[in-house]
């Protein structure tokens, strides 16, 4: 089996439980209980989860949305502070097995780039993860690069994770198996992307790096379309670069909740080899990466890791450490 590592992997952190239970309210109250107890273990759940899918290191990230759903600024900085030392001392116990991404009070710009930088250069994280929006805001408004200018400068990634988007999609009125992770979710997060490439926001930051979970959230598969509507014949976006240039260049997406070797290929095709990062999406899909009910079906295109092109054609430990600053690659770092 290749060894991996996985960079979705989600916990609680004592105190943080009514943010995150809106997310998983219409779940069955065993599901919700399951995944309760798995994101509060940091011991032998979630080590024999990852021993059983060859996964040598984790980046554990606070289930969202954390203090991002927190109205007062003065509480959100408090809490995501805290929320981070919590979890570096949970690293600090197995540092052989875990990292971390940071959690970042974004209602207060100033504070969320000093927060970033700290748990960097302190802390050792890899980087932060941002659930969506705060309060609204999204992460291309003008009034958040400088905490773009932080993140480029530091040489910090920032995973993009979904939330709920400002008020449920009315698209999807009355079909309530479309909510949240099924597809809303997607298409919001994939939003939230395209605003930062079509609002140049990685014209103004050239070196900001981001990640994306789920393939990259569809945008691997609509390339062609995005460079042919932002050009002068159709919308005239404005662009130094073709949409796609900027996915592929400052982006990367991490394979976490598809398991099936279609949309990997066609993600591996578009992006390459060295833009794919494995991820498991830990507790909310196993990390064995199963098909539904446990059952493959004929004809099925599931893909188990241990043996198969999902842990073999990603990047190495040792790239991805590169691109995380994990584990004990911390020197100089090649251009993203």
């Amino acid at each position: 089996m290749v060894s991996k590592i996985a960079v979705e992997e989600h916990c609680l952190c004592p105190g943080f439980e009514n943010y995150w239970a809106p997310t998983v309210v219409d779940l069955p109250a065993k599901r919700r209980e399951e995944f309760h107890a798995r994101l509060t273990d940091f011991g032998e759940l979630r080590l024999a989860a990852m021993d059983a899918a060859g996964v040598a290191r984790c980046v554990i990230s606070l289930a969202g949305p954390g203090v991002q759903a927190e109205a007062d600024s003065r509480t959100a900085v408090r809490r995501a502070r805290a929320a981070n030392d919590f979890l570096a001392a949970e690293v600090t116990r197995r540092p052989d097995r875990y990292s971390g991404f940071a959690h970042l009070p974004m209602q207060d710009v100033k504070a969320a780039a000093d927060e970033l930088e700290r748990s960097v250069r302190e802390l050792k994280f890899c980087g932060a993860m941002i659930n969506g929006h705060t309060n609204g805001q999204y992460l291309d408004h003008p009034s958040l690069f400088p905490f773009w200018e932080r993140a480029e400068e530091i040489g910090a990634l920032i995973y993009l994770h979904p939330a709920d988007p400002v008020t449920p999609a009315p698209v999807l009125e009355g079909h309530k198996g479309l909510r949240r992770a099924t597809w809303e979710w997607t298409f919001e997060t994939g939003s939230h992307a395209l605003r930062l490439v079509f609002g140049g926001v990685f014209d103004r930051f050239p070196r900001a790096k981001l990640a994306l979970g789920h393939l990259g959230e569809t945008l691997p598969f609509l390339l062609w379309r995005f460079d042919s509507r932002a050009g002068p014949d159709f919308y005239a976006v404005g662009l130094k670069k073709l949409p796609s240039q900027y996915v592929k260049e400052n982006i990367v997406v991490a394979t976490s909740g598809m398991c099936s070797a279609d949309p990997l290929n066609c993600t591996l095709s578009a992006l390459g080899h060295d833009r794919v990062m494995f991820a498991a999406d830990y507790p909310f899909e196993s990390s064995a990466c199963r098909p539904p009910g446990g059952r493959s079906r004929p004809g099925s295109s599931w893909v188990p890791p241990p043996s198969s092109m999902l842990s073999m054609r990603l990047p190495s430990l040792r790239s991805c450490r590169w691109l995380l600053r994990c584990g004990s690659s911390r020197s100089r770092r090649p251009d993203f």
